[in-house]
């Protein structure tokens, strides 16, 4: 039974940065990518990664501020988030697919974590 577990979520400053991890265990992982929600909007792609971390994808917004990676050998795959800004809270969630192909769609992916909430205050 695929399971994704995020955690890293706090309340930080404009300007500030976080580190969130997204621990994934029974199933295999090709795709890996990180979606946000914030209160009363849908659920945006904000970044993927393939396997062996050799191609990303990012959202517009999010580009240049944030870097996705992962370590297959902890089952973990991170987003390191800078220069956050206050349009940037939401929670976040970690998603997964099986299909070796990157993917920006949520409807893309198999498999969701439960998220995790990032405040940026101003």
């Amino acid at each position: 039974q695929v399971q994704l577990v995020e955690s890293g979520g706090g309340l930080v400053q404009a300007g500030g940065s976080l580190r969130l991890s997204c621990v994934a265990s029974g199933g295999t992982f090709a795709i890996m990518a990180w979606f946000r929600q914030a209160p009363g909007k849908e659920r945006e792609f904000v970044a993927a990664i393939n396997w062996s971390g050799s191609n990303t994808g990012y959202a517009v917004f999010v580009k240049g501020r944030f870097t996705i990676s992962r370590d297959n050998a902890k089952n973990t795959m991170y987003l390191q988030m800078n220069s956050l800004k206050p349009e940037d809270t939401a929670v976040y969630y970690c998603a997964t697919r099986s299909r070796a192909t990157m993917a920006g769609r949520e409807n893309d992916y198999n498999y969701w974590g439960q998220g995790t909430q990032v405040t940026v205050s101003s």
